[in-house]
């Protein structure tokens, strides 16, 4: 993984056999993000990614192996109890373009990925919400 700095944005590239959620997480600490907007395209040849179920309240996740175009990984950077949260989602395309999407859990790189992250000044937690079961924004 490499990346570089411009003021307030990130250029990524995260490498071939590196897991993605792992090399932004390393990012974010190494450079104190606190809260941010993600956004990149690339190549996976594995993947976990969840549907949430708001009536069960549980994530229902599909392990995908093989090649994938990532065509869309978007997300954003918060903060949970002083820890780095990320909430990524993903579509990948298959090599008959039909595409799956949904809650990224797990990718790792198959030729290369490039992300750009922008870092917004300021801080916005997260907080486990009874009612929906999952981490909000706490606004």
């Amino acid at each position: 993984m490499r990346y570089k700095k411009f003021q307030d944005k990130l250029i990524v590239r995260i490498d071939q056999g590196e897991e993605i959620l792992e090399k932004l997480e390393l990012i974010c600490r190494k450079e104190n993000i606190q809260l941010g907007q993600i956004s990149g395209i690339g190549a996976v040849d594995q993947a976990t990614i969840g549907l949430f179920d708001p009536e069960t309240q549980l994530y229902h996740s599909i392990e995908l192996k093989g090649d994938y175009e990532v065509t869309s990984l978007i997300g954003n950077i918060t903060r949970q109890d002083g820890n780095i949260y990320l909430h990524i989602h993903a579509n990948l395309s298959d090599e008959d373009n039909k595409t799956l999407g949904g809650h990224l859990n797990r990718a790792v790189v198959s030729a290369t990925c490039e992300i750009m992250i922008d870092i917004i000044q300021g801080e916005v937690n997260r907080k486990y919400d009874d009612q929906t079961g999952l981490n909000l924004l706490d606004l």
